[in-house]
């Protein structure tokens, strides 16, 4: 018998916090220091070294800035600290997420919406979720619903991302967006709803807060098409993949997907060149 979703996660959440007991391990032995020496230096027990070294007990911010601070590591910390607190979330499972429905999945992200200032959105796949029509979102969920045998709530799910959606008319945020050409060529739902959302997608393109490129097929590139991806401000990721949504939190983790956009974005079209890109995908449908 295969084992439990839940077991799953723990399982990932347990080996996040044994790869960070590692690295606090290393720090120690390349200060030169014993557990009980360390433990001196941050005033707690040898035992408590042990203890988290061990990934028996799960360290605090604090803890980690102690331990980072005894070692002469302080510049070490901060990326230690964001994967402390990622470990129990970071690996967010899709199919925990979907298990009440697909409604729920677009709300969770409501209040990050709301509170991010910039947006740098990069896909490869589909529409971005922030320029879809309704249509089209439709489309998409009800295949992801029947690939996942998830609850029927399709209509709900729709409703709740074109409400979450409205930010994009929010004049005091920024949205920046790469597409691959490619995304403009699938073919996840009629010819008349893709026709619809490529006018919709042309239609965003006017808006004074956004911005679009799309990286055409013939370009020659410097990195190659990635998995989707979304940089929220300068402080949070969300990369997608086929079983999970990975939330990154880590300066380190953020700036390497913020570098990979701004890759992506030089070798994006932008302008003329992205409509008439746009334009010949209408063209295809006939």
């Amino acid at each position: 018998m295969p084992p439990h979703p839940s077991s799953h996660v723990s399982s990932r959440v347990q080996r996040a916090r044994e790869a960070l007991a590692g690295s606090l391990r290393e720090i120690r032995k390349d200060a030169g220091l014993t557990g009980r020496e360390l433990a001196a230096r941050c005033g707690w027990s040898e035992s408590k070294s042990s203890r988290i070294e061990n990934a028996r007990t799960p360290p605090s911010d604090a803890d980690i800035q102690a331990w980072c601070r005894a070692c002469g590591a302080e510049g070490q910390a901060p990326d230690l600290i964001a994967a402390n607190r990622q470990s129990a979330e970071a690996h967010v499972e899709w199919k925990r997420l979907q298990r009440t429905g697909l409604r729920r999945l677009q709300e969770s992200t409501g209040d990050l919406y709301r509170e991010t200032k910039t947006f740098r959105v990069y896909v490869s796949d589909v529409i971005p979720g922030f320029l879809q029509t309704a249509g089209y979102a439709s489309a998409l969920l009800s295949s992801i619903a029947d690939f996942r045998g998830t609850p029927d709530d399709v209509s709900e799910a729709v409703a709740a991302r074109m409400r979450r959606n409205e930010v994009l008319h929010n004049g005091g945020r920024r949205f920046s967006f790469v597409l691959e050409e490619s995304v403009l060529r699938y073919r996840l739902c009629s010819a008349e709803t893709m026709a619809a959302q490529l006018g919709h997608l042309l239609g965003a393109m006017d808006l004074q807060n956004v911005a679009v490129g799309i990286v055409p097929f013939a370009e020659q590139r410097a990195v190659w098409p990635m998995p989707t991806f979304t940089v929220f401000d300068d402080r949070r990721v969300h990369a997608d993949t086929l079983d999970a949504a990975s939330t990154l939190t880590q300066p380190s983790q953020v700036e390497l997907y913020a570098r990979a956009f701004e890759r992506l974005s030089q070798a994006a079209v932008r302008g003329a060149a992205s409509r008439a890109l746009i334009a010949d995908a209408v063209a295809s449908l006939v």
